[in-house]
């Protein structure tokens, strides 16, 4: 077995190469508890490395939508705007009314804390995504 720590770019690689020669393994044998290991060891690894990016407000109402198979007349419906809607969809808000926040939250299920930012991301923060 030859497990070890990941601290860098060149070990994440050694354990990817490791982990490719190893996806045969059966479970219940050494090479097998190998495999499990090194990919619990990249995944910690990766996770540190390269943390998820929350979704903006705007990424959250459209998978909803498309998850619920609502359409941006149905938004409109539950805003109580068309033109409301129709700003959101094309992105040109820069947030969310504390009205609009809670009426997504409360009717559509979107977390609160995902809605209460900004609806596009600031430059910076999208050169590290």
């Amino acid at each position: 077995m030859s497990i070890f720590p990941i601290r860098s770019d060149e070990d994440h690689r050694r354990a990817l190469d490791r982990i490719h020669g190893l996806m045969d393994a059966e479970e219940g044998t050494p090479e097998g508890a190998e495999l499990e290991a090194l990919a619990t060891l990249v995944e910690a690894y990766e996770r540190k490395k390269y943390p998820p990016c929350p979704p903006t407000p705007l990424d959250a109402i459209i998978f909803r939508m498309e998850q619920m198979g609502y359409t941006q007349a149905d938004l409109a419906r539950l805003l109580k705007s068309r033109s409301r809607a129709s700003e959101l969809l094309r992105g040109s808000m820069k947030h969310l009314s504390l009205n609009m926040i809670r009426k997504l939250h409360d009717n559509w299920n979107i977390p609160a804390e995902v809605l209460i930012r900004d609806i596009k991301p600031r430059a910076k923060a999208r050169e590290h995504a």
